[in-house]
């Protein structure tokens, strides 16, 4: 077989294992149309190349990509290749230092390798593409590593985080999960010192370090949800609660996650659980919604309405 016939064997080999774990080598024989011997002569070009493929035990045995000391080459088809580079390309302006840096640098070595044919895809979609919300507060790279390897490795973390009176403690948690709001960062764990669950901001997090204390996870509460509660509801001078004669979908269309809160009803209405500093503005929200609404509670934002509806009356007047 000539060289770029084996050339595209081992690529097409390649393929096969990152697309599934593991396979054996009949079955990659198979695939190939090729001996068995072949497959194992083409294992050892990609081994050559830096790709760890490692033999599997069992009946019939057979191989798997595994991860190895440095990053070898990435095989990718068409398609992983332009969400790739989209990714890539909304990366290079998002919260987490550095990246946007890295993400450029790793898309222009993306663009240079790509067939004319993606890159003029990939720009159709950029040039196509906008973004409205700027960037929140960036958060370090390296806090990110160290967080979510903890939450894999079942390991508490200690760090200092200041309190309500502005004074920074230092707290010892049992991490589960990183929620990102679009904006913001977000830490769910359990607080050893509290015997509770709690949320922490990243970009409040100093000093943080995993420790070698490992724990055994507990049951938690949905980590997604459990944020969201927490940063639409505790910020805030003022909880309310209001049916709107709505789908939940389109309120939730209208009303981001880290704003407020949707819960189903009957009869065509929804609930939305919102916080606000200001019952005058809270009500003027609402109102801008569109729907048609009843206060459950506070009250006072019943009278926060009313004021609304009079000042309304009197621009219209």
């Amino acid at each position: 077989m000539s060289v770029e016939g084996t050339t595209e064997r081992v690529l097409r080999l390649l393929g096969l294992l990152q697309r599934r774990p593991s396979w054996t080598a009949a079955a990659l024989a198979a695939e190939l149309g090729v001996t068995d011997r072949s497959v194992r002569r083409d294992v050892e070009r990609l081994r050559a190349l830096g790709y760890p493929v490692h033999a599997v035990a069992g009946v019939g045995g057979g191989y798997r990509l595994g991860a190895g000391t440095r990053l070898p080459p990435l095989l990718l088809d068409d398609e992983e290749a332009i969400a790739t580079a989209v990714s890539l390309r909304m990366a290079s302006g998002g919260t987490v230092a550095g990246a946007g840096e890295a993400a450029l640098r790793a898309l222009a070595k993306l663009d240079q390798v790509m067939p004319p044919r993606l890159r003029a895809e990939v720009r159709a979609v950029h040039g196509a593409t906008e973004t409205l919300v700027g960037p929140g507060v960036q958060i370090d790279a390296e806090l990110l590593v160290t967080l979510a390897r903890a939450c894999r490795d079942a390991v508490r973390v200690r760090f200092r985080y200041p309190g309500r009176d502005g004074g920074e403690r230092e707290r010892t948690v049992e991490p589960v999960r990183m929620v990102a709001t679009g904006r913001r960062w977000y830490l769910m764990a359990w607080d050893t010192d509290r015997d509770a669950w709690r949320t922490f901001r990243l970009d409040r997090m100093r000093e943080t370090a995993a420790t070698t204390w490992r724990f055994r996870p507990r049951e938690h509460p949905d980590p997604v949800a459990y944020v969201q509660r927490a940063v639409t509801e505790a910020p805030y001078r003022h909880l309310a609660r209001i049916r709107l004669h709505a789908a939940p979908d389109a309120v939730r269309e209208r009303i981001p996650p880290q704003v407020g809160r949707v819960e189903d009803d009957r009869d065509g209405w929804c609930v939305l659980v919102v916080g606000g500093a200001d019952l005058d503005t809270l009500a003027l929200h609402v109102a801008r919604l569109g729907f048609e609404a009843e206060v459950l509670e506070p009250a006072e934002l019943r009278e926060a309405a009313a004021r609304l509806a009079h000042r309304l009356a009197t621009l219209a007047g």
